[in-house]
């Protein structure tokens, strides 16, 4: 256990119980770097793998039930970890079961949004391309109303499939979760997980579908630093704007900070070179986020979520996004 851990948060025992109880194995202090799409973070006090809705909806509500501080984490797109780690249990969600029913498409919330697209074109189904360019899983997906490629979760989500704060479940109409850009009522209920997603979907023929799906690659391609760690998009784009257009424009592209740099091929990724620390990432979204704002007025947003045991902000006005252990926030926002 770690010294800064939670007080009075027994690393060892609660492992113990949770293999005993759920048959989850867990691991202490596990770096975290090699769960994320951007290979920076410390470790967790504790860490487990689930690989089904069964061991997902036990182990939140074991964990609930002992005060245990609860940080859900999918694919590891869109966060930056703390370089001092995450207090608390860490659950990485694979919980990856998936059905189709007609022209529905099931997943459990741990099932990668490039997988789901990929098997919806196979059974003929349209409506899930956009997938294929959200690095991150259906449950973080639905947390953000991510999207991509002129299309989102708003657009093809039937229902969602919620673990409540009070350990009922709910089956939510897509119309009952305030899907917008970029954000959703879950946001403002960190205690309501997504267990599993219903889509509603098109027939259309597979070649069709695996044409646009090749479109997708190819753009993504040529337009994004794709085989070096990043987060993803690292800000939201402003109103009647995009983001990237505006970083380039204050002369940001290519600016560094320790091993963190703002890619050459996309002004609104930041990319790590591998030797770059988590604090060299927060210090660059602040200073290209000062930049934009300095030099234009627009004070960009960031779409990264940053977790886990960081310093106190200088500054509270536009200060990035910092999440306390909760409910996923993690996965799939819009990559263009």
């Amino acid at each position: 256990m770690t010294e800064t851990a939670v007080a009075g948060f027994d690393a060892l025992a609660l492992g113990a119980a949770i293999q005993r109880r759920i048959g989850v194995k867990t691991s202490r202090d596990e770096p975290l770097a090699r769960f994320t799409t951007m290979r920076v973070g410390g470790p967790a006090d504790l860490f487990a793998t689930v690989h089904n809705v069964h061991e997902l909806r036990a182990i939140v509500r074991f964990a609930r039930s002992r005060g245990v501080p609860l940080t859900l984490l999918g694919r590891g797109s869109d966060v930056v970890i703390a370089d001092a780690g995450i207090r608390g249990l860490v659950v990485q969600n694979r919980a990856e079961g998936s059905r189709i029913d007609g022209d529905r498409y099931t997943a459990e919330s741990g099932v990668p949004m490039a997988r789901a697209a990929t098997e919806t074109q196979k059974a003929g189904l349209t409506g899930l391309e956009f997938g294929l360019a959200i690095p991150g899983t259906v449950g973080g997906a639905v947390w953000a109303n991510a999207g991509a490629h002129d299309s989102d979760m708003a657009s093809v989500l039937e229902s969602a499939r919620l673990l409540l704060g009070d350990g009922t479940e709910a089956d939510v109409p897509a119309g009952e979760l305030e899907l917008r850009y970029r954000d959703s009522r879950l946001k403002d209920h960190p205690d309501e997980v997504v267990l599993e997603a219903t889509f509603r979907l098109a027939l259309a023929e597979p070649a069709a579908i695996a044409a646009r799906l090749d479109e997708i690659r190819r753009w993504r391609r040529e337009h994004q630093p794709l085989g070096i760690p990043s987060a993803g998009s690292t800000f939201r784009n402003p109103p009647s704007d995009s983001a990237g257009r505006l970083i380039e424009s204050v002369g940001a592209k290519g600016r560094t900070h320790g091993g963190a740099t703002v890619s050459e091929k996309h002004a609104n990724f930041i990319v790590n070179d591998r030797r770059g620390s988590a604090a060299d990432v927060r210090a660059l979204v602040d200073e290209v986020r000062d930049a934009v704002a300095t030099a234009t007025g627009v004070v960009l947003q960031p779409e990264v979520v940053f977790l886990g045991d960081w310093p106190a902000p200088d500054r509270a006005a536009g200060e990035p996004e910092t999440r306390s252990p909760g409910a996923e926030p993690r996965v799939g926002k819009e990559r263009a």
